[in-house]
C-alpha cells in the first residue's frame, strides 16, 4: 500500500487543500516525475499553502527551495509569480515588478503578471504630473498586455483605457 505523504498543506489546509493534497500526492505517485521534481511540487505546495496563511516568510522558504530544485522553465514562473505577489502584498512594488519580469521571462502567457504590474505601476505615481503619466502609460501597456491574453477578463482595466483615451 503507497504511504502517503503528510506535508504542511495537508496539517494546516481547509478541505479544498486538503483534498487538493490528497490529489497532488497520488498523482506524483502515478505521473513519471523525477524525485527533484516532486520534492520541487511540494515545497511549492506547501508555500502555497503558508502564503493562503498570510505566513509569507515560511512561504517564502518553500518557494526558494522550490526554485532550487525546480528546472522546468513554465513551473519555475509560477513560483516566480507567487513570490511577486508576497513582495506585493509587503508594499515591496521593485521587487514584486522584478520577479513578475523574471515568471514573464519564462511563460509570457502569464495575464495575471501582466495585470499586477500594471496595478503597481498605477499605483506608484509620482506627485510630478509628467513621472505620473509616465506610471500611467506603463500601467496602459500592461494592461493591454493582459487583456491581448485574456480578452474577457479585466474589465475595470478595460474600462480605465478607454476612459483616459488610451485604448486602441
Amino acid at each position: 500500500m503507497p504511504r502517503l505523504v503528510i506535508t504542511r498543506s495537508l496539517i494546516n489546509g481547509n478541505f479544498i487543500d486538503k483534498t487538493f493534497s490528497i490529489v497532488a500526492n497520488i498523482l506524483l505517485r502515478i505521473i513519471p516525475t523525477t524525485s527533484g521534481e516532486k520534492e520541487a511540487f511540494t515545497y511549492y505546495r506547501d508555500g502555497m499553502s503558508a502564503q493562503s496563511e498570510g505566513n509569507y516568510a515560511e512561504a517564502l522558504q518553500n518557494y526558494y527551495e522550490a526554485m532550487r530544485l525546480e528546472i522546468d522553465p513554465y513551473d519555475r514562473s509560477y513560483i516566480l509569480y507567487n513570490i511577486g505577489l508576497i513582495h506585493t502584498s509587503n508594499g515591496e512594488h521593485t521587487k514584486a515588478l522584478e520577479y513578475y519580469f523574471r515568471a514573464l521571462e519564462r511563460n509570457p502567457f502569464l495575464p495575471q503578471a501582466f495585470n499586477n504590474m500594471a496595478v503597481i505601476c498605477h499605483y506608484i505615481r509620482q506627485g510630478d504630473s509628467e513621472i505620473a503619466e509616465a506610471w500611467f502609460d506603463q500601467a496602459a501597456e500592461y494592461w493591454k498586455q493582459a487583456i491581448a491574453l485574456t480578452p474577457g477578463n479585466y474589465i475595470e482595466a478595460q474600462n480605465w483605457l478607454k476612459i483616459t483615451g488610451r485604448f486602441e
